[in-house]
């Protein structure tokens, strides 16, 4: 059974584990590389073009044991005061101890050597290590950041096929707020901020800056879509990414954080087309079981809908999303209308509830109890049945 999975950093990771556990199971992870947040905006300040390496950074610890000497390296971030002759000591120590591999050592190595040779200077405090080897394997790979994602995942072993969904170029989201206020990047977005909702997204080629926004400020929320729009460019695909989709028995629509994690990739060109001609069957989207910054005022049906219409299909009609799945129970996140649940449909999607809350991690997936739910509604389908 082929799964492509649209997912973020961590939000859907306990599905994805569960996934990669499950034998005889081909698993595509969707990414996309808009994250701008602290270290993570300055590697990519200092490296011009280069999208954020962040979530498929922690894709990569899927498959990796708590004493697994990559994963240490993947998530260690450096103290305050670093230099590029404490990066060259921790290569050094990397090569001889031979625990990680030598392509990896080989990538610190590569953007240590950038470092060394300037132009511009990067504050290496709370950079992760598992960045700067992505930013390495950028640089060596003239910078192809496909090839980056594809060669890391090599490197660290990965059972999962982790695809960005793009074809790489870079670009910056903003988002417009109901009252007509931008967030001007994808930090904001995630992060702390009034119970106004989030009505629009945006792929600029540049960042907003100072001048820009303040000529933005006050303006009606309807002209600042219009000026925003005009400025937004289209986000072609990853050929690789739309095999996945085109190919898989089931498309998960992941939680996680939905308007920096999850409704960017679905403005990608190709995407809804890949999914309605392709061989699913079940098109699922699973319901955040926690709460975030982004979605305050939004109900799980108002996500549904977003992501229908992100998808560039707002009736359904294409049938892009054939299931919704929530947890049956208290949570934090979303609030599913009581009239839905009952009814057991919406946008002429079937909804499900079950049981899904992790007992030992309140707000998040259990991903065996998640699994066995996705996979019930793919025994529903008739390619399924025949199969």
């Amino acid at each position: 059974m082929r799964v492509a999975l649209f997912s973020g950093g961590r939000g859907a990771a306990g599905i994805a584990r569960a996934l990669l556990r499950t034998p005889g199971l081909d698993l595509a992870l969707l990414v996309n590389g808009y994250d701008n947040g602290l270290s993570t905006g300055a590697l990519r300040r200092y490296l011009p073009g280069m999208l954020g390496p962040s979530d498929f950074r922690k894709n990569l610890l899927l498959h990796l044991g708590r004493d697994d000497p990559r994963r240490a390296l993947l998530e260690h971030r450096l103290p305050p005061g670093s230099t590029l002759a404490d990066l060259d000591r921790i290569a050094e120590s990397l090569a001889a101890s031979g625990t990680v591999g030598e392509p990896v050592v080989r990538d610190l190595r590569t953007f240590a050597a950038r470092l060394a040779a300037g132009p511009g200077a990067l504050d290496l405090a709370d950079c992760a290590l598992g960045n700067l080897v992505f930013a390495g394997a950028y640089l060596r790979l003239g910078g192809d950041f496909n090839a980056a994602v594809r060669s890391c995942a090599r490197a660290f072993a990965s059972p999962a096929r982790l695809l960005n969904v793009t074809d790489g170029a870079n670009a910056y989201l903003v988002a417009l707020k109901q009252d007509g206020r931008v967030l001007a990047d994808e930090a904001d977005i995630v992060g702390p901020q009034d119970a106004a909702a989030i009505t629009g997204l945006f792929l600029l080629p540049a960042p907003l800056t100072g001048p820009e926004l303040a000529g933005l400020a006050g303006l009606p929320a309807e002209r600042v879509r219009e000026l925003l729009a005009g400025r937004a460019v289209p986000a072609a695909p990853n050929p690789e990414a739309l095999r996945a989709l085109a190919d898989s028995d089931l498309v998960v629509y992941g939680p996680g954080t939905p308007h920096s994690s999850l409704l960017p990739s679905y403005l990608t060109q190709g995407v809804a087309e890949a999914i309605a001609g392709g061989r699913s069957t079940a098109r699922v989207f699973v319901v955040n079981v926690g709460s975030d910054h982004d979605v305050q005022g939004l109900s799980a049906t108002d996500l549904v809908d977003r992501a229908l219409a992100y998808l560039g299909d707002p009736g359904n009609e294409r049938r892009l999303i054939t299931h919704v799945l929530s947890h049956d129970g208290p949570a934090s996140g979303p609030a599913v209308p009581r009239a839905v649940a009952e009814r057991g449909t919406w946008a002429g999607a079937r909804w499900i509830a079950a049981d899904l809350e992790d007992p030992c991690r309140p707000g998040a997936h259990h991903g065996p109890r998640t699994v066995a739910a996705l996979r019930a509604l793919l025994g529903e389908t008739p390619l399924a049945r025949a199969g």
